[in-house]
């Protein structure tokens, strides 16, 4: 096996698990190891564990997210088998079908999530996590100083975001903050399942949608949106944008304000990895209208 597949297979038996007898690498997690493990008196589980932990409450807060998002908000997600410090033990849960009609139903799916499941205020009543990075979830019933707090400003401490902006781009990040009420509309704060990229939709047994890998709060809906439409959904999932934005009776500009709203994504993914998938290039176009002209 290989060197992960040795350290899972590891975890699993120091967690109690003593009936797995191997453990293949799973291929799609970028915080994280993961693989599937093979037991000898069950069916194969998924397995999820950091070499350094971040924190003792990570998986905690992961179990967390997949059972709100499931028993609150009615999405199919994976049934959780053990969730301590060390490791994380889920169901097994197949690949999306490649269908429209699989995109359709996600499409339902978190439009009832994001219409029904609703709060007073933004936040979480604890803190998760986001990678290997705290999401602060802290609540304030102001929706744009909480997303400009929170899920932007809060990144510019990080090493990597300061080493890749600018003092300009700084500026800018912080000029678009204290503009957000123009920019963006003032929605209610629901249920998002806060990291909604393609490689976090599964499906189930019988082929519905299924989310993995979630970073809840309450937060205005289009975190979610904005997740899958900059992260190259695939063609098949077309469909999925013109059912949620009849079903949410989402506004024409909603495809003009997504760059804004992913900002706090690509901050994410600049703090925590090497290569970030043009990720600052991204965020500096954004930021672009932002800086003082010259």
């Amino acid at each position: 096996m290989s060197p992960s597949a040795t350290f899972l297979l590891e975890r699993t038996h120091r967690a109690g698990l003593r009936d797995v007898v191997a453990v293949r690498p799973a291929a799609g997690g970028l915080a994280a190891l993961a693989g599937i493990a093979t037991r000898r008196d069950a069916p194969p589980v998924f397995v999820k564990a950091f070499a350094d932990p971040p924190a003792d409450d990570v998986f905690a807060a992961e179990a967390e997210g997949l059972a709100v998002l499931r028993d609150r908000g009615g999405v199919a997600t994976p049934e959780v088998v053990l969730a301590d410090r060390e490791l994380l033990v889920l169901s097994m849960l197949r690949p999306r079908p490649r269908s429209e009609a699989f995109w359709e139903q996600l499409a339902h799916a978190l439009a009832r999530l994001h219409l029904t499941i609703t709060h007073p205020r933004f936040g979480w009543h604890r803190d998760n996590w986001l990678g290997r990075r705290r999401q602060v979830n802290t609540w304030d019933a102001d929706g744009f100083r909480f997303f400009a707090t929170h899920r932007l400003l809060r990144w510019l401490g990080e090493p990597r975001v300061e080493a890749a902006l600018d003092a300009t781009d700084r500026a800018a990040l912080e000029r678009l903050c204290d503009r957000l009420p123009d920019l963006l509309p003032d929605r209610p704060a629901c249920l998002t399942h806060g990291d909604l990229w393609a490689q976090n939709v599964l499906a189930t047994a019988d082929g519905r949608p299924a989310l993995i890998d979630p970073a809840v709060s309450y937060m205005w809906a289009e975190v979610d949106l904005a997740h899958v439409w900059t992260t190259a959904p695939p063609p098949e999932a077309h469909r999925f944008f013109a059912v949620y934005a009849e079903l949410t009776a989402l506004d024409d500009d909603w495809r003009a304000r997504m760059p804004i709203v992913q900002l706090r994504q690509h901050l994410a993914v600049l703090a925590q990895f090497d290569d970030d998938w043009g990720a600052a290039d991204q965020i500096r176009a954004t930021l672009a209208p932002f800086r003082p002209r010259t």
